[in-house]
């Protein structure tokens, strides 16, 4: 109780000196702004990057603990995985492969697969198909025909939500339904990229796709930004069965089946190893691993956030030397008043507590000016930036970089006050008689 009671008449006495030297507080707090502003930032700044890199990651690889399964190249394995999963929350069955939308029987505009970019696109690269016995080109549909509105793009066909594991940014229209029956116009949804080709030309709503027995006629229902470095395509798998055997997605043009898993879906992926080798897999062509981007990114994130907070601190240090340079001043201006607390049998701990005390609720107030600032700026700049960068749209203050201002302070406070109170609590009773 005796600490306790030493503790509040320092936090008090403290107080009514910061109130008696307005100016001199404000010139104080003023000094360190800047540096614990400069801490505030780093660590609001770090967190937020690391949110946005694993927010960029996560819609191109995956969420964090997703498993991510990659099939054996067997007829049977995506016939096998499909009736797996079918009906599973908890897995997601992504097959790849290209379509053309557009003009029957001419080459897109964009062969190859590329950006469409004022009508060019890349070079298509040279198509081979591999075996047991050995890898061989495979005839490009395209070849001899003349150029047309059409527009290639990779298609992704789903066997269910892709986005509980890649939470792709909805920008305009709305997501598959896979609640719904299948229809025989399959339903579409563009990357951002494909709705850029597609709005600067007009391309007929005829859809070809390798393996297909017959072209089908799409229906674009939304655009997402995918994350993806060219034109894409998303559609229900079943929509797109209609339309070819299924067979035809084990077809090396589609590659394999990749397979995402949450981490509880330790069964199912037990029960599809045993159904892929039943039907003659190759149980080493089986594998599954954990997608784990954060701590693939630690080290550089770490390394970045210790730079920046190595300059914030240099900031805070001028900061500090300020704070001491105003309590040395503030304390020989004091000297009769602390002397004669001396004489009336103040102990020299409570007189260095006192200064002490002015100068700790002189950081928390510094703190908590510099964490406001910083969430009075961070809301403007998602105002004014988040149309344009989605990272920080209806972005957060996070709690750390209000933490790491407070501590800032009071480590200030603590550096600032630590000399002006030792020497508080040196002056010497006689000091009183001689004023």
């Amino acid at each position: 109780m005796r600490l306790s009671g030493r503790l509040r008449s320092s936090l008090i006495i403290g107080g009514q000196g910061i109130r008696a030297r307005k100016m001199r507080t404000f010139l104080s707090m003023l000094s360190l702004f800047l540096g614990v502003l400069a801490v505030v930032t780093v660590q609001a700044g770090s967190v937020i990057a690391q949110r946005a890199m694993l927010s960029d990651v996560e819609i191109t690889r995956g969420k964090d603990g997703t498993l991510q399964m990659y099939l054996p190249s067997n007829p049977q394995s995506v016939p096998v995985a499909i009736d797996v999963i079918k009906g599973r929350g908890d897995a997601v069955g992504v097959t790849r492969g290209k379509a053309v939308i557009g003009e029957p029987g001419v080459k897109p505009l964009n062969e190859g697969g590329g950006r469409v970019d004022d009508g060019g696109g890349y070079a298509r690269a040279v198509n081979v198909t591999c075996d047991a016995g050995g890898c061989r080109p495979v005839e490009d549909e395209d070849a001899g025909a003349p150029q047309g509105q059409a527009i290639e793009l990779g298609m992704n066909a789903l066997t269910g939500d892709i986005r509980q594991f890649r939470p792709f940014r909805l920008q305009s229209g709305e997501w598959l339904d896979f609640s719904s029956a299948p229809s025989l116009s399959p339903r579409i949804v563009l990357n951002k990229y494909a709705a850029e080709g597609f709005a600067k030309h007009r391309i007929p709503a005829e859809m070809r796709v390798s393996g297909a027995v017959a072209n089908a006629t799409p229906r674009i229902i939304g655009v997402v930004d995918d994350g993806g470095w060219g034109p894409a395509a998303y559609v229900r798998s079943d929509e797109l069965l209609n339309w070819m055997p299924v067979d035809s997605l084990s077809d090396q043009r589609y590659g394999t089946m990749e397979l995402m898993l949450a981490p509880t879906a330790t069964d199912l992926q037990q029960t599809l190893r045993t159904r892929l080798v039943a039907a003659g897999a190759n149980a080493d062509e089986i594998h599954a691993e954990t997608i784990n981007s954060l701590k693939e990114m630690q080290s550089q994130l770490s390394l970045m956030r210790w730079i920046f907070l190595g300059m914030a601190a240099m900031v805070l240090l001028i900061g500090v030397a300020g704070i001491l340079n105003v309590g040395l001043a503030t304390v020989g201006e004091r000297i009769e008043e602390f002397a004669l607390r001396r004489a009336v049998g103040t102990p020299r701990l409570l007189l260095a507590g006192i200064v002490l005390a002015e100068t700790l609720l002189t950081g928390l107030l510094t703190a908590a000016a510099a964490i406001g600032f910083g969430i009075a700026g961070l809301k403007a700049v998602s105002s004014v930036l988040g149309s344009r960068e989605p990272f920080l749209q209806n972005v957060d203050f996070p709690w750390q970089a209000g933490v790491a201002g407070i501590i800032a302070g009071l480590v200030a406070g603590v550096l600032g006050g630590l000399i002006p109170a030792i020497r508080a609590a040196r002056i010497p009773i006689a000091t009183v008689m001689r004023a």
